[in-house]
């Protein structure tokens, strides 16, 4: 005991222990990195914020107002400018053209990418090239592909490719665009979707091919399995995964199919009086031309709440990153 009445230990235990060179050096460099990342990532997380959090939130408030040419908040109205939309026939005739875009053109996306993707992966020389030459399309504008489709391959008129190619089996030249029964603009807007899109999914599923293991092929070929039923009994069920999030992105495309609709039926006249549309075609028409905020963003939450709503059935049925057992 010592006059104070502690021992040494405990009084060496009441001072902190020094810290030493190596220590601060080390304090001194987290500090350093802590301030580099917030001053780094500080103005995109800013601009994230405002500029669609925070626009969100006034979306959402915006579909509960009623504010015509202008955003800021009206009077409250509560559910009316979603009893608005979905009482609009017009609307829901563009819900109806959307569900059967999805409908035509997903499955057969998936088909074509698929198959391509299988064929390209089992080429031996000039994969390269071939990935390339399919993943080029990817890259055009939509709106720029959706023109070349409109004035050069279904314009229409006899000089028009696809009628060109009709008048050496006989056929009369076709307005494909215009609407008539059969509805021919389905050919122009899936092969159109299908030219853009087929390359970058044929790139996710190659992807997907390359990580099978080799072995299980081996053993099949050793089983003397063909082609057809290795496919079926490997290739596919090892490609849930990477098939599920590619069947989620297709959907989710084209649900929001917008630009080549509006690059191919609009005329120039008010989108209201046209006959073909998607919902983003005729919320652009309310919220940009009519300048009605408050339904136009009643419309975005509803269109985003079908969206969530296919993406969770999908996920019901389908299940998300499930084993490959």
């Amino acid at each position: 005991m010592t006059a104070t009445g502690t021992t040494p230990l405990q009084g060496s235990a009441a001072r902190p222990a020094p810290v030493t060179a190596p220590r601060r050096r080390r304090l001194t460099e987290r500090r350093s990195k802590a301030v580099a990342f917030v001053v780094l990532t500080a103005p995109m997380l800013i601009g994230l914020g405002v500029f669609r959090y925070v626009a969100i939130g006034w979306s959402f408030l915006l579909s509960f107002s009623e504010a015509r040419r202008t955003i800021s908040l009206g009077s409250w109205v509560g559910l009316d400018n979603y009893q608005q939309l979905l009482s609009d026939e017009r609307f829901r005739d563009s819900l109806t053209m959307i569900v059967l875009f999805t409908a035509m053109i997903v499955p057969i996306t998936f088909a074509g990418s698929l198959g391509l993707a299988v064929l390209v992966n089992r080429v031996r020389r000039g994969r390269a090239f071939f990935r390339t030459a399919f993943l080029l399309p990817a890259a055009v504008s939509y709106v720029a592909a959706a023109m070349i489709w409109k004035m050069a391959l279904f314009s229409g008129v006899p000089s028009g490719l696809a009628n060109t190619l009709g008048a050496l089996f006989g056929a009369d030249a076709t307005p494909w665009i215009q609407t008539q029964s059969p509805p021919l603009y389905w050919i122009v807007l899936v092969t159109l979707r299908l030219w853009l899109q087929v390359g970058l999914y044929m790139i996710l599923f190659i992807a997907g091919l390359q990580s099978i293991p080799q072995h299980l092929y081996e053993a099949a070929a050793l089983d003397g399995a063909g082609a057809w039923r290795t496919f079926r009994s490997i290739t596919f069920p090892m490609l849930r995964n990477t098939s599920v999030a590619i069947l989620l992105l297709m959907l989710i495309a084209a649900l929001q199919a917008f630009d080549e609709f509006y690059a191919i039926f609009s005329t120039g006249a008010s989108l209201g009086s046209e006959p073909v549309r998607t919902p983003l075609m005729h919320l652009y028409g309310v919220a940009l031309q009519d300048q009605d905020y408050g339904v136009g963003s009643a419309g975005a939450f509803l269109l985003t709440l079908l969206i969530v709503l296919v993406t969770l059935l999908q996920g019901r049925m389908l299940g998300f990153s499930r084993d490959k057992d």
